[in-house]
């Protein structure tokens, strides 16, 4: 069966990104209970590559009253990268104590948004997806992009690992602001069209060819290869799926751009860039789901700091490092506020846009400099719950959850009706 690879066939049928089986075509297209109310939900999810510096992250805090092992701030001093969260104190919530049980240090950043590695990827269920592309999946055709990857592929692994499908792929990032202009507003003339029909066209044709040569060579195989193959061909039918719904976006016009096409500079310069037009693919409900991977090329010298981030990260604790280091973290919050606040300042309807899209906030790695995956920095803004307080889960109590739990809870709140993802062993304790 290595020459009906699965990747080969979805390569041949032009689609190099995720397979998903999405759920909401299998129900026939209904959609979710959070959509029907007329509600329509989104999730931004973005991940620091290399951590953040814990002495100048963490918050400090009075003693509070624990609960099997949660402790419930509502007072607390924010550290001195995170001190520019105090503009947005009332929309946002730290969680510490949360990670996935992982080791490998850089080697497990991408298991941030699934709890899950790669390598682990074939004994899950689910393999390793994350929950954006799990959430994307249930809202399949209601919008031009089920979600949108944002990151660089350069870096210190290969480039962006942020999302990845059930199927085990990498979903590629859209690498800067110039082609996540062009992806969202470039692209209405007739030719585009024309060009796009002839392209879905000549897709169907590889997967009819596919589906044939697949059925034929499927005579000659036992019964466990016969097994292997019909995962195959459901994956060929979920592309087929896809295509289908792509092609429904055709003939209907993309956004006005509101600005002149941009230029991709560096990561620092381009950073509240792309905040900006994940905001407007979110207001123009171009996609309701969106994911920003910062590192890669995040380069110091372009905010006027010696030294290779990654470098830097592993401080071996000299204060000249770590003085560099928090000042790269402090203006990634920084932007990370800005976005905050051009969120709450889209109206849709009676609400603000924050109120409607759950943004987490954080990394796959606790502490670069020792290349730990525990007590993951992750901050959870807007989407209608209960903020403006810090969560701290007892490491050492045999009741801290993982941090898979937080993300049933996002996923509820998207409108989606599961009681699990991935390692999960329910919702998080604690959030409102």
């Amino acid at each position: 069966m290595s020459h009906l690879d699965r990747r080969q066939l979805l390569r041949a049928a032009g689609v190099s990104v995720c397979l998903p089986l999405f759920s909401s075509l299998r129900a026939g297209g209904n959609e979710t209970s959070g959509q029907s109310s007329g509600r329509k939900p989104r999730m931004v999810c973005i991940g620091n590559m290399l951590g953040f510096h814990p002495e100048a992250y963490w918050p400090t805090a009075a003693n509070a009253k624990s609960d099997e092992g949660l402790t419930i701030h509502r007072d607390f001093s924010l550290g001195r990268s995170t001190a520019p969260l105090r503009a947005i104190s009332d929309r946002m919530t730290m969680i510490a104590g949360l990670d996935h049980d992982t080791a490998g240090g850089h080697f497990s950043v991408h298991t941030f948004l699934s709890g899950v590695r790669q390598i682990d990827a074939k004994t899950m269920p689910d393999a390793n997806v994350t929950i954006d592309q799990y959430a994307a999946e249930t809202i399949a055709g209601q919008t031009r992009f089920p979600s949108l990857t944002v990151g660089s592929e350069s870096g210190i692994h290969g480039g962006c690992q942020l999302s990845w499908t059930r199927t085990g792929t990498r979903v590629p990032p859209i690498t800067g602001p110039e082609q996540l202009f062009q992806i969202l507003f470039v692209g209405n003339s007739e030719k585009d069209k024309v060009a796009a029909a002839d392209r879905f066209k000549l897709q169907g044709s590889i997967l009819d060819f596919v589906r044939s040569d697949a059925n034929r060579f499927g005579r000659t195989l036992n019964r466990q290869d016969r097994d292997k193959l019909d995962e195959y061909l459901t994956s060929v039918r979920d592309v087929e799926k896809r295509i289908g719904l792509r092609r429904n976006w055709i003939d209907i016009p993309k956004p006005e751009a509101p600005f002149d096409r941009p230029k991709n500079r560096n990561m620092v310069e381009d950073l509240p860039l792309l905040y900006d037009l994940i905001a407007l693919a979110l207001q123009t409900d171009s996609t309701r789901i969106a994911t920003l991977e910062i590192g890669g090329d995040f380069n110091p010298r372009d905010l006027g700091v010696d030294g290779d981030y990654h470098a830097l990260s592993h401080h071996g604790q000299l204060t000249e490092r770590i003085e560099a280091l928090v000042k790269l973290e402090t203006y990634q919050i920084e932007q990370f506020v800005r976005f905050i606040e051009k969120l709450s300042a889209m109206n849709e309807g009676e609400h603000n846009l924050l109120d409607q899209t759950s943004v987490l906030f954080g990394s796959g790695m606790g502490n670069a400099n020792s290349h730990n995956n525990v007590n993951l920095p992750v901050i959870l803004a807007g989407g209608g719950f209960e903020h403006g307080r810090l969560l701290a889960f007892d490491k050492n109590s045999s009741h801290r959850p993982p941090l898979t739990n937080l993300f049933v809870s996002m996923l509820q709140n998207f409108g989606v009706e599961t009681d699990r993802f991935s390692t999960s062993t329910g919702t998080l304790r604690g959030l409102a």
